[in-house]
Order: C-alpha cells, then sequence, then structure tokens
C-alpha cells in the first residue's frame, strides 16, 4: 500500500524542492532549532516533510507506513515535548529505504538494476546479476546505518547525532553510490569487450 498525493496536491517543482532541501537539511533543522524553538515546533516541520514527500527518491511512492511511522514520531515530539523523537526519523528513514529495496530483491526488477537501466536499457543478464548484488549491498548499508543513527539517537549527545546523521552518513551514502558506479562501468566494460 502506498500513499502519494496528487499533483495537485503538492503543486508543482517549488513545492518538491523545498521538500528536498527540508530532507536534506532535516539533521542541521533538529539540532540547531533545538536550540531556539520547542520540540513542538520543529515536529511541525516533520509533519510537512513526512506528508509533502510523494516518492522515497527512487522513484517509488513513499508507503503509507512510513508516513504514519514519520507523524508518529511527530506527534510523540509534540505530545512530549521532546527531540528524541525528532532524532529517530533517520532511523525510519533508512528502516524505509531497507524495506524498499528488500522488496525489489523479491519482486524484480531491483532498485539498483531499475536505476542502472535508466542508463543503459539493454543490461546483460551479468549486469543484471551485478545490480542484485548491489542492492543487497545497500540493504546491509541501510541496516547499519539505522542501527549507527538509532545509537546516535539514543547513547550519545546531540551534537554526535547531528555529525553522524547530517554530514557522515551522506557522506557514506555519495561514497557508496560513486564506487557502485566506478564498480558498474567496469563491470559493462567487461560485457562490451
Amino acid at each position: 500500500m502506498s500513499w502519494a498525493p496528487s499533483e495537485g496536491e503538492c503543486g508543482t517543482d517549488m513545492p518538491s524542492r523545498l521538500i528536498i532541501c527540508l530532507s536534506l537539511l532535516y539533521p542541521v533543522l533538529v539540532y540547531f532549532g533545538n536550540r531556539y524553538l520547542p520540540p513542538q515546533v520543529l515536529a511541525l516541520v516533520l509533519v510537512l516533510l513526512v506528508l509533502g514527500r510523494r516518492t522515497s527518491g527512487f522513484g517509488v511512492p513513499v508507503s503509507l507506513w512510513s508516513v504514519m511511522g514519520g507523524l508518529l514520531l511527530a506527534v510523540l515530539a509534540f505530545g512530549l515535548n521532546d527531540s528524541l523523537p525528532l532524532k529517530m526519523y533517520p532511523v525510519l528513514v533508512n528502516g524505509s529505504l531497507l524495506v524498499i529495496f528488500l522488496s525489489s530483491l523479491r519482486y524484480p526488477p531491483t532498485i539498483a538494476e531499475r536505476i542502472a537501466r535508466l542508463r543503459d536499457p539493454d543490461l546483460p543478464q551479468t549486469a543484471v546479476a551485478y545490480t542484485r548484488r548491489v542492492t543487497q549491498a545497500w540493504c546491509v548499508f541501510f541496516v547499519c546505518n539505522a542501527l549507527i543513527a538509532l545509537w546516535t539517537a539514543v547513547r550519545w549527545p546531540d551534537r554526535v547525532w547531528f555529525y553522524y546523521n547530517g554530514i557522515i552518513a551522506y557522506f557514506l551514502v555519495g561514497a557508496m553510490f560513486a564506487g557502485e558506479w566506478m564498480v558498474r562501468k567496469r563491470v559493462l566494460r567487461g560485457y562490451h569487450a
């Protein structure tokens, strides 16, 4: 089951860009906003973010469970006037991405194959097998990232949570994408040779 607002509900590209910026800057907003704003105000930002997302970033509609999880975190932050539920949002995001990638392993094509076919629609079977392993690697990444995000949220100071979720995790995602792209080029070059 998925939840995706219609075009009329979200408008044009400007609201989408705002949601993307909010998503990327979420750790910054929570960390610095927590110094000047009560968690209840930041919970409203989370509601805007959760209700404004239409896809997971991989063209897959955001699941109803993911939306409900985000809204539950916002309600807890608002009701308890506590920032811990806000800091759990990266855990939810990683868990949601894990479910998407795992389900694509069960019901192919995998997410990595879909992305690879955007550039090369006629993927050879060896490349399809490779994209399956890439999807499995991303699943491991999302498990590890979710566990570290959880650990930084409940066991470490806000500063550590911010550095990991607002800087280090983004660097790791970028390194993972870059590494996979370089290996995929080598795999495809070997096939075409």
